[in-house]
């Protein structure tokens, strides 16, 4: 049996690893070394013109950094993968490397924070323009698709109100006029929704978050396309974003217990958005496995899971109520990062649209009252102890 015919479960223990474990070793090496020596100089420009298989510098490829990104392409059924130091670095490697002056980008103002500054900030610079779309109303996206664009970027579920975006649907309509579609699957991770089976032509994720789990390291990868993924890699190989080899075995280590990890969360944020929506001091509750979200019935159809992300307002909806509120909470810690084994909680204010002002987070439908809550995989009954105790002084 080959790896890519076993289960994704199999595929986060074994994918990539096979081939590059040396001397009897269980583990994959971190290959420090910067430069990758030859005594055959015919050999040596065979791998430098990637005529051959092999390494010559640290800042295009690296032994460990490869296992990574080929168990990621596994996972994510892509034709080719590369990876850079950051979430960040891997969206604009993709947005840069793949996008020329004069074209057009269609997306949704739900985008990541850093994602929305790279949009209404940087590509500006470089004569591309981008239309920012109102993330539930699909007529209105496939209207602007139908314009005319080279690329529609898509995220879902968002980041932080988790809106959901019907993937299928929003591919045909951007493969229809040839554009190129990339979604971010950040928070759903290949466990629960795989936008390459979908449609889309590539994948990307922040590895710092889900994949790695243990928010010990800062890492992106890209999947999809072997043109496209092509194309990106020489982007960020000049450019030098490149990921550490020993960042890169941290990811590999976290994504072993991936497929356990995220099907924890899945069970414990759908319990604690479940409590949520109950509570007296609980206005309004976001988490697509809830029946009255508005895109339940779309993440039903293309997510195996419902992630381990949720976010919710308090009927008392002001910044001061948060202040108050946060430092009760014992299990959380209130930290600007998302899908580790622990529990973080915070405003999207200081968390995932840090880098906006409270003008464009409230463009974005952002409201400054809301917290983003990342559930890890505590016990469930002492998350949900935790948070009554730190609502009750509403």
């Amino acid at each position: 049996m080959t790896i890519e015919k076993t289960m994704l479960g199999t595929q986060c223990i074994w994918g990539g690893e096979q081939t590059s474990l040396l001397q009897g070793a269980t583990q994959v090496p971190v290959v420090h070394s910067v430069g990758f020596a030859y005594n055959d100089v015919d050999e040596w420009m065979q791998v430098a013109l990637g005529e051959k298989p092999g390494h010559i510098y640290g800042r295009n490829t690296n032994p460990t950094v490869a296992v990574f990104e080929e168990k990621v392409r596994l996972l994510e059924g892509g034709a080719a993968a590369t990876s850079a130091s950051t979430g960040m670095g891997i969206i604009s490697s993709t947005l840069f490397g793949l996008l020329r002056p004069g074209q057009r980008v269609v997306s949704i103002k739900d985008t990541y924070g850093g994602t929305s500054v790279v949009f209404t900030e940087f590509l500006e610079r470089f004569n591309v323009n981008v239309t920012l779309c109102d993330t539930t109303d699909h007529q209105q996206i496939e209207a602007e698709i139908a314009k005319g664009c080279e690329l529609v970027y898509l995220e879902s579920p968002t980041n932080p109100t988790t809106k959901v975006l019907d993937i299928a649907r929003l591919t045909q309509a951007a493969h229809n006029v040839g554009a190129i579609v990339v979604v971010d699957n950040t928070f759903a991770t290949p466990i629960n929704q795989r936008p390459l089976q979908l449609g889309a032509d590539l994948v990307l994720h922040s590895a710092t978050k889900f994949l790695g789990g243990h928010a010990d390291a800062l890492g992106g990868v890209v999947s999809g396309r072997k043109d496209l993924v092509d194309q990106i890699y020489h982007y960020r190989e000049i450019n030098g974003a490149t990921l550490h080899p020993m960042a890169a075995y941290l990811l590999l280590r976290g994504m072993k217990t991936l497929n356990l990890r995220v099907r924890q969360q899945n069970e414990n944020a759908m319990a604690v958005a479940t409590f949520l929506e109950s509570h007296a001091a609980i206005e309004r509750v976001f988490y697509p496995g809830l029946e009255s979200h508005s895109g339940h019935k779309v993440a039903s159809k293309q997510m195996q899971g419902y992630g381990g992300m949720l976010s919710f307002s308090l009927k008392e909806n002001s910044f001061d109520a948060i202040r108050r509120f946060i430092p009760r909470m014992q299990f959380a810690h209130a930290a600007a990062n998302l899908g580790a084994v622990e529990t973080t909680i915070g405003p999207p204010a200081t968390t995932s649209h840090v880098e906006c002002t409270p003008e464009q987070r409230a463009a974005f439908g952002i409201p400054e009252g809301l917290i983003r809550y990342s559930t890890g995989i505590e016990n469930v009954e002492d998350l949900l102890a935790d948070l009554d105790q730190a609502l009750a002084i509403f």
